[in-house]
């Protein structure tokens, strides 16, 4: 075994160590061999006596810092140099001895268990390393043990894993802990090295907890204007868990008030929000009682058992009076009257009264911007609305005015509602053309021809859609020259009675036509139509028209007077280009001849 040497590391005496002797067995002891010693540390690290082959360590041995070291060894003649012995390799090997204590990978843990875990249930492992030699006693041989952290904590002392030693911890009693293990070496035998580390442990939150209200009645008030959605307050129950197993849900499940108010969550504050559901009346109701409950959301069905996740309050929610403006009975008012009603008439009756408790009268009134013409007056007591002035359908069929009403007292609260009148008509409008026809007749016409087609217009409107009768005037009806056909489709054809008319005789004829319609009372008018005489071709093409005389039928109404002045005007615009007295004779003479 003389190729092996052993040497304990950590050497701590004065003299060199000696490690082992190298000897030839061609070594006679008189000192003419010589001992030569090579390789990892000869000459530095180990020397020899090249007389006595004694090997010796120079310094200190650090096992964990290099365990062996190869060397070479030969002797050889000390005269001649020449090797009496092949060279040969030997090792020295560095004993280890327990400097070493075992060391963490890491100085802290940290790490997290859920609360309310069962007994023995894994935290996590912890790991220490000993230096020392494995192979080569117990230095290196490590158990674990916990110094602080029980009675909640314990460790396997083989394999390092934290298990939980307590049932049923709460985080909402205590949530952090501090765990220090200790890794010895040696087998955890006296004398053994050893090392600590610190975990650091967190309970996580599991939903163990149910929201609680902090009280089992709530007082809450609201003005009876509030609008709906608005908020009326808030309830809070607090729940001892944390994040989404601490989030609440909010209902309404019982009450009077059910109907009348809404409950939601606010997102960010876990508070029950009480807002207005329907418009509030403080004379109807003064109060409401809301029961209201509070459940997590999410649930755990291990924990169960400790009871249900939910909780209820009583919320009671106080109406304000709040001093409101006169109501009227209706949104709006509609009534309908007909045009020839007398003036002072009452055409409606609008009310109003004061929806609070005190009741305070009203007065009314019209609002002038909406009457500029002041059709309408309103009795300021009775709401009763009274014509002012006479009502033409014709000119204004309705009439939208609005009425105000206001508190007698010094808060003189206000409001408004339309009334539209309608204006019912009456038959006081006869009917008449709808234009001015411009008519011929041709010289070469034949009795009986149709020379123009008229109707009529009547500013009335009968509910059944208008008749209208055609005739010629009383004082025209036996005239030779036309005629009135009546056409029961509210039209009338103009017709000729003879054959040949001559522009040299009559240039213009006026034919006063009567129109009625059938409306009580019956209305009708005369209608002048003037027809003059062209030259026409055998087709009836108008070629050229001249007015150069009227025929004026005896015993014309008052309406065909009209129109004949009309004609006396257009003649005497012809006379007076003339200068002569003559052709002025000539033209009154005319004139008084169709008279």
């Amino acid at each position: 075994m003389w190729n092996q040497f052993f040497l304990l590391e950590e050497y701590t005496g004065s003299d060199p160590q000696y490690v082992g002797k190298l000897h030839s067995d061609a070594d006679k002891g008189d000192g003419t061999l010589k001992y030569i010693l090579s390789g990892d540390g000869a000459g530095t690290v180990f020397t020899i006596d090249e007389n006595t082959g004694d090997i010796h360590a120079t310094k200190k041995m650090d096992r964990e810092e290099r365990s062996f070291y190869a060397l070479r060894a030969q002797a050889i003649e000390r005269r001649t140099g020449r090797p009496v012995e092949p060279e040969s390799e030997f090792i020295i090997k560095i004993h280890d001895i327990n400097d070493n204590e075992p060391k963490f990978s890491k100085e802290t843990y940290i790490t997290n268990v859920p609360e309310m875990s069962d007994v023995g249930a894994s935290v996590m492992q912890v790991t220490a390393s000993d230096a020392d030699d494995p192979t080569y006693g117990y230095s290196a041989r490590v158990v674990y043990s916990i110094l602080q952290g029980q009675p909640y904590f314990s460790v396997e002392s083989d394999t390092g894993i934290i298990r939980t030693a307590l049932a049923n911890m709460d985080r909402e009693a205590k949530e952090q802990y501090q765990v220090i293990i200790q890794a010895k070496d040696m087998g955890g035998q006296m004398g053994g090295l050893s090392g600590t580390t610190t975990v650091n442990i967190t309970l996580t939150d599991v939903n163990d907890n149910p929201p609680r209200f902090p009280q089992s009645t709530y007082q809450l008030s609201v003005q009876e204007s509030a609008l709906e959605g608005a908020v009326v307050g808030r309830i809070k129950a607090y729940d001892a868990d944390i994040g989404e197993n601490a989030e609440v849900n909010y209902r309404i499940i019982d009450g009077d008030g059910i109907n009348m108010f809404n409950i939601s969550t606010d997102k960010t504050t876990q508070e029950g929000v009480v807002t207005v559901r329907k418009v509030l009346d403080y004379e109807s109701k003064k109060s409401y009682i809301l029961k209201v409950e509070a459940v997590n959301s999410r649930l755990d069905p291990r924990f169960l058992y400790l009871g249900p996740y939910k909780d209820t309050a009583t919320v009671r929610i106080t109406v304000q009076d709040v001093n409101e403006p006169p109501m009227f009975s209706r949104l709006l008012y509609i009534t309908e009257v007909y045009e020839d009603i007398d003036v002072g008439t009452v055409i409606g009756v609008v009310t109003a009264h004061d929806p609070d408790a005190a009741r305070i009268s009203v007065r009314y009134s019209i609002d002038r911007h909406t009457d500029l013409d002041r059709y309408f007056n309103i009795n300021s007591t009775t709401g009763s609305i009274v014509l002012l002035k006479t009502l033409d359908r014709e000119e204004m069929p309705w009439h939208n005015i609005t009425i105000i009403a206001t508190e007698t007292n010094l808060h003189k609260q206000s409001s408004r509602a339309p009334v539209y009148i309608k204006v019912l008509d009456i038959n006081d409008n006869a009917p008449e053309f709808p234009m001015f026809y411009e008519t011929f007749v041709c010289e070469n016409a034949e009795a009986g021809q149709l020379i123009q087609t008229v109707s009529a217009v009547d500013q009335d409107s009968p509910p059944s859609g208008s008749k209208f009768f055609f005739s010629l005037a009383p004082e025209v009806v036996h005239n030779p020259n036309f005629t009135v056909r009546d056409n029961e489709d509210n039209t009338a054809g103009i017709l000729t009675k003879r054959t040949g008319f001559s522009r040299q005789e009559m240039s213009t004829y006026l034919l006063p036509i009567v129109i009625s319609d059938k409306e009580y009372p019956i209305q009708s008018s005369t209608n002048t139509l003037v027809i003059g005489v062209c030259a026409c071709d055998r087709d009836g093409n108008m070629q050229s028209c001249n007015a150069e005389a009227i025929i004026l039928p005896a015993g014309l109404s008052t309406g065909a007077l009209i129109a004949i002045l009309l004609c006396i005007i257009i003649l005497l615009g012809e006379c007076l280009s003339s200068i002569y007295t003559r052709h002025f004779s000539y033209c009154y003479c005319k004139l008084e001849k169709q008279f």
